[in-house]
């Protein structure tokens, strides 16, 4: 036995659909794989939580210790990737002090924010970042370590900060590699 689920006990899991040459730690978590579909050559390694509608092309890897919390849907696009302890939120609490927080409490009483996020094809998601919902990370873009995404990202930029900036453009050299 090694620390990725066999190929048997990978449809046993219950996503919706899976690809060819998948591998996932025997110590991610997943809730709701009914929603979630996963491409071809996808790596999910130790400690993930992974939960809701989820969408992972193909190419991808989601390093240790990332979140996606993806109950107003998540997508990450061929060639896309997250760095390990990256959280990506599809919906969050309003923090106003007009409503009250958390799972715990009836749904009248609070107000939940919430939207898409994509992740483009070739973009990439640095360590320890929080993305926030609602917004996309255009094609080939990078964020670097401990950013906040709070608002989409163009194009072929490389990103940082918090919240994040716009630092420089970023080379497309890399689609040469594979067309």
């Amino acid at each position: 036995m090694n620390s990725f689920f066999s190929v048997d006990e990978l449809k046993l899991l219950g996503f919706a659909s899976i690809g060819k040459n998948v591998l996932i730690s025997r110590f991610a978590r997943f809730y709701g794989t009914e929603q979630m579909t996963i491409g071809d050559n996808v790596r999910i390694d130790d400690f993930c939580i992974i939960s809701g509608n989820v969408k992972l092309g193909s190419n991808i890897h989601i390093s240790a210790y990332s979140a996606l919390y993806g109950s107003y849907g998540i997508e990450l696009e061929d060639y896309s990737g997250i760095s390990a302890r990256t959280t990506i939120y599809s919906a969050v609490d309003d923090f106003s002090g007009n409503y009250l927080i958390g799972p715990m409490v009836d749904k009248e009483l609070t107000n939940i924010i919430g939207g898409n996020v994509l992740l483009s094809k070739y973009a990439q998601i640095g360590a320890g970042c929080v993305v926030l919902p609602n917004l996309v990370i255009g094609e080939g873009s990078v964020v670097g370590a401990m950013s906040l995404v709070n608002k989409s990202l163009e194009s072929w930029g490389i990103y940082a900060g918090i919240p994040v900036n716009r630092l420089k453009d970023r080379s497309k050299q890399l689609l040469n590699l594979i067309l």
